[in-house]
C-alpha cells in the first residue's frame, strides 16, 4: 500500500472496510497502480445509444471479450458495463480486473427534456458477478431527479452494506439547463457536490467548460474572483467542490474526438489535480493496437510523464 493510496482511503473513513478494501484493489490494479489516479474502462454504450453507433467503427467491439481484453492489455484500474455485457464474460475473467456494474441505464429510442435511467440489475447482481462496485447515473436538474437520489441511496446502502464501492456518473440535464449549461463550470461543480453528498465513493462528471448557467452562481464566480478561463482551473475548482478536494473525482472522454484534441484535454485534466479519466469511446472505437497507445498515454499523463503524440 502507498502513502498515496492509504492518504485518499482515509477521506473515507465512515466506510467498512470491505468498500475500502475494494477502493485500494482499484486503486492498486494496473499501470497507475499506487499513485492515487484512476483509468476506467466504461463500456455502456451500446445500451445508452444504439449498437452501430457505438461499435460499427471498430466492428471487434460488438464482442463483450474485446472489452475486458482491452481494459486488461492496456492495464486500466478498473472496467464498467451493464449486466448482460458483464454476465456474458465475467467468468472467464476472473479475478484478472476490477469490475464496476452499472445497476441503471438508458436509451435513446424514447427522449425526454427531464431524463431518467431504468435500474436494470442490482447489488445481488454485482456480488455474483465478483465485481468491485456499482455504478450509477444520476441527472440532477431531470424533475425526475428525486426518483433518481432515493434509488441510488438505497442502493448505495445495499452496497456499501456488502462492502461494494459506490460510483456515481453525474449529469445534469433537464428542461430547465441549456444544452451549453450542461457542461457549464458551475452546474458540473453542483453536480459533482450532488454526487458526493448522495455518498459517491467515486465520482464521474464531464469536463467543464467555461460557461455559468445560474445567474446567481455567476455573481459569486464573479465576486470571489474563481478562476474558470483555462480547463485546468475549473477541473481544480470541480474537484475543490468535492469536500476540498478529499473525494475521488474523475472525468469523463465526452464525445468521439482526435487524439491530439484529446491528449491535450488530458493534460490539462492532470494539472488540474483530477483524479483520472474513464474514457469509453474515445479508446474502443480505435484498432485496438491504437487503443492501447492512446490509453497508455493518458495514464502517463496522470502519472505525471511526457505525452508520446
Amino acid at each position: 500500500m502507498t502513502p498515496r493510496v492509504r492518504e485518499i482511503l482515509s477521506w473515507y473513513g465512515d466506510e467498512n472496510i470491505g468498500v475500502l478494501t475494494n477502493m485500494a484493489r482499484m486503486m492498486n490494479t494496473g499501470k497507475l497502480a499506487g499513485t492515487g489516479k484512476l483509468v476506467i474502462l466504461p463500456v455502456d454504450q451500446g445500451f445508452e445509444h444504439g449498437p452501430a453507433r457505438t461499435f460499427a467503427k471498430n466492428p471487434d467491439a460488438y464482442d463483450p471479450s474485446y472489452h475486458f481484453d482491452l481494459a486488461i492489455e492496456s492495464g486500466c484500474n478498473a472496467y464498467a458495463a451493464p449486466l448482460g455485457a458483464l454476465s456474458a464474460c465475467a467468468r472467464d475473467y476472473a479475478g484478472e480486473i476490477p469490475l464496476i456494474l452499472k445497476i441503471n441505464n438508458s436509451d435513446v429510442l424514447y427522449g425526454s427534456k427531464n431524463p431518467i435511467s431504468a435500474l436494470t440489475s442490482s447489488v445481488d447482481d454485482a456480488l455474483r458477478l465478483g465485481c468491485a462496485g456499482i455504478g450509477f447515473t444520476i441527472y440532477p436538474g431531470s424533475s425526475l431527479r428525486k426518483q433518481m437520489y432515493e434509488e441510488i441511496a438505497e442502493a448505495a446502502a445495499q452496497a456499501k452494506k456488502a462492502g461494494l464501492a459506490v460510483v456515481i456518473w453525474s449529469y445534469a440535464r433537464g428542461e430547465q439547463i441549456s444544452k451549453e449549461g450542461e457542461t457549464g463550470i458551475d452546474v458540473i461543480a453542483y453536480s459533482a457536490h450532488i454526487a458526493a453528498q448522495l455518498g459517491a465513493n467515486i465520482i464521474k462528471v464531464k469536463p467543464p467548460t467555461a460557461h455559468i448557467e445560474q445567474a446567481e452562481a455567476k455573481k459569486v464566480y464573479e465576486a470571489q474572483g474563481i478562476k474558470v478561463s483555462a480547463l485546468s482551473d475549473r477541473i481544480r475548482h470541480v474537484v475543490q467542490s468535492c469536500y476540498n478536494g478529499k473525494r475521488v473525482v474523475i472525468f469523463s472522454g465526452g464525445e468521439a474526438k482526435g487524439t491530439p484534441e484529446l491528449l491535450a484535454e488530458v493534460k490539462e485534466l492532470a494539472q488540474g489535480g483530477a483524479f483520472g479519466s474513464i474514457m469509453g469511446r474515445n479508446a474502443f472505437q480505435r484498432p485496438k493496437k491504437e487503443s492501447i497507445e492512446l490509453l497508455h498515454n493518458v495514464m502517463e499523463a496522470f502519472a505525471g510523464k511526457t505525452l508520446n503524440k
